[in-house]
């Protein structure tokens, strides 16, 4: 059998879609200047790239129920959270140097199970004088608005929660979150990078003032991603320069992984039918898996995600395997043609124990023993099969 891959949580194979869309860009020579152009030129080619760029706009933001003049693009969900944190933040340090009240530090709130993308971001903005309050989950990785409730401050001006967690795939009731932090006059930003095409969303039912996503978690080209910013949202831009998408996000924009984003945005998140059968399809082979592992004894779930349970994403499974570390599984199963990670592949080269699953209880030395096996749209039930299979193979190593 070809080799398998279970580790689209880190990144997605490119759809066929997006890879059409991108050709007429990518052709060398200068015959296709004219979809190749710079989008910011005047003459008749930067025009065309320009319409390509903005028709990839309105694209993305239909998708996501957001106003396509709302959406800036970036290089990725990384920028993205930067830009939301630290542009937000910039913005409510000037009102409050304004309003006179310097003894005032400000306050913001991030879950501790955040991606690197907003938790680093967080220390940095307590190392220049912020405060930041760290929401704990509960054992399943749940936060709960209670405990927003009790956090927030008068001073509070930010709440970042993810969507959906990228190593144990745990869904937040982020709409409630967003009322809790609106009631106390706070703006709320989620990475929605790892629900994209696993779930409907929609930025007006979330209730969320910001917004970050990334194109090769959905099929699209990387290097590409959107930060949604609702109209009204006061934040800084980052990166300045020439001034490009509306002075946010200044550089010359990459129309033709726009445009690849845009076709991946189309084909995986554009239906909500066709999205909540594709959950139904992916939970189903999530069950599956989580059911032939969990006949090994060694094997502990790591989060209480049980058969048909819609609160996590229907594409990942995290588990340990007690006296296997995750390096030694991660290179058994690759000698075997499966291709997987111990966690968050952005900390792959990290000795330490995965951040997240420390926060949810498990204790250090089972934590160096998880696996996350992660699929998307082109995975098949045959797939899931031959990674069971190569189980038994990978535990009984020395066996055989």
């Amino acid at each position: 059998m070809d080799r398998v891959y279970f580790d689209w949580a880190a990144t997605t194979p490119l759809c066929q879609e997006a890879q059409q869309a991108m050709e007429p860009y990518m052709q060398a020579g200068m015959g296709n200047i004219a979809v190749g152009a710079n989008a910011n030129s005047l003459h008749s080619e930067g025009r065309a790239a320009f319409a390509a760029l903005e028709q990839a706009r309105a694209d993305v933001a239909r998708c996501i129920d957001a106003r396509p003049d709302e959406i800036i693009f970036m290089s990725g969900a990384t920028e993205s959270d930067n830009m939301a944190l630290l542009g937000i933040s910039h913005v409510a340090f000037g009102e409050l140097k304004k309003s006179g009240r310097s003894s005032v530090r400000g306050h913001v709130v991030v879950s501790a199970i955040e991606h690197d993308a907003v938790f680093k971001t967080a220390r940095m903005l307590e190392r220049i004088g912020v405060d930041v309050s760290y929401l704990q989950p509960d054992a399943n990785g749940f936060v709960a608005p209670e405990d927003l409730k009790k956090v927030l401050r008068p001073d509070t001006f930010l709440v970042s929660v993810m969507l959906a967690n990228n190593e144990i795939g745990s869904i937040q009731p982020i709409a409630e979150l967003a009322n809790v932090a609106h009631g106390a006059g706070a703006l709320f930003h989620t990475d929605a990078t790892q629900a994209l095409a696993k779930m409907p969303v929609s930025v007006r039912d979330l209730g969320v003032d910001a917004m970050s996503f990334s194109s090769h978690k959905i099929c699209g080209p990387k290097g590409v991603g959107a930060l949604f910013l609702r109209h009204g949202v006061s934040c800084d831009p980052l990166i300045l320069g020439g001034g490009q998408e509306s002075g946010m996000r200044s550089g010359t924009q990459n129309v033709a992984g726009v445009v690849g984003f845009a076709a991946a945005m189309k084909r995986f998140c554009g239906d909500s039918d066709a999205i909540a059968a594709e959950a139904a399809r992916q939970r189903a082979l999530r069950d599956s898996l989580y059911e032939g592992l969990l006949k090994y004894p060694q094997v502990v779930k790591t989060v209480d995600c049980n058969e048909g349970d819609a609160n996590y994403l229907p594409n990942i499974v995290n588990v340990c395997v007690r006296g296997l570390e995750s390096e030694t599984l991660i290179l058994r199963f690759d000698r075997e043609g499966v291709s997987l990670s111990g966690g968050s592949a952005c900390s792959s080269h990290s000795l330490e124990p995965s951040r997240v699953l420390k926060t949810i209880g498990i204790e250090r030395d089972l934590a160096l023993c998880s696996l996350r096996f992660s699929f998307g749209a082109f995975t098949t039930a045959q797939d899931v099969q031959y990674v069971l299979q190569t189980f038994d193979r990978v535990v009984n190593w020395n066996k055989r």
